[in-house]
């Protein structure tokens, strides 16, 4: 078993495995072989399950970089992959199975359904060797709001997976190891009765309306329903 282990596509659906107990860390390199499939998915794939081995989900990422180019170049390779679980086609979904810290959170929060354990935990640690998390707070305020970004960030407090529930970090809270896998595949079944390409459809739709205000998202509503529309009318032809 590799530190990332990637299935061939079954039924639509990628399995992702992190493999790097007791941690599970992420070293630039994983991030940037996950960048890649997220880009690139195998022909057929729709689904992305991601998660990990070991008694936690992620507790952040590997510090390698000590020079500034090395720490420009490490950060650049989080930030492509943050943009990449935004911008795939795949439909993506964590299962965090323990604890989540630091950009283990952000990967989490990322995939388009997190599922998690009542039991786990998940927190900001940076603050704790003096450092602000900057790539944390470019996405964390747009979920939880300015004010809990601020409290989450400034204290390092670790908070229930049902206070993460709460504040949107996570879609879905079950009680057990068992329920969690039960609960990842009902998901799945879900997301694959429907068509592949409107689940990427409705995801570009909410990355093109996240930075406009609701009467430009509503003019941009316009053109990709009608677009839409034609699409549907054409494969309904053909078949």
């Amino acid at each position: 078993m590799g530190e990332l282990d990637v299935t061939s596509p079954a039924d639509g659906v990628v399995e992702v495995v992190v493999n790097r107990p007791p941690d599970n860390l992420l070293t630039v390199e994983l991030c940037a072989e996950l960048t890649e499939l997220l880009l690139s998915p195998p022909a057929g794939a729709h689904v992305l399950r991601l998660r990990s081995t070991g008694a936690v989900f992620c507790l952040g990422r590997e510090r390698a970089g000590s020079t500034p180019g090395d720490l420009r170049s490490e950060t650049q390779t989080l930030v492509r992959l943050h943009r990449a679980l935004r911008a795939t086609p795949l439909v993506t979904i964590a299962e965090v199975h323990g604890d989540a810290a630091g950009f283990g959170v952000g990967v989490l929060a990322a995939c388009d359904v997190a599922v998690a354990v009542s039991g786990a935990s998940l927190w900001f640690p940076e603050v704790g060797i003096d450092l602000a998390p900057a790539l944390v707070l470019a996405w964390l305020p747009r979920l939880v709001g300015e004010r809990q970004a601020f409290w989450l960030t400034a204290t390092g407090e670790r908070i229930s997976a049902t206070r993460a529930l709460e504040l949107g970090l996570v879609t879905e809270v079950v009680d057990s190891a068992e329920a969690l896998a039960e609960e990842a595949r009902t998901r799945v079944d879900a997301l694959r009765s429907r068509n592949p390409r409107i689940h990427a459809e409705i995801k570009d739709m909410l990355r093109a309306c996240r930075d406009l205000d609701e009467d430009q998202a509503l003019e941009l509503s316009v053109d990709r329903l009608v677009v839409g529309a034609l699409r549907r009318g054409d494969s309904a032809a053909t078949n």
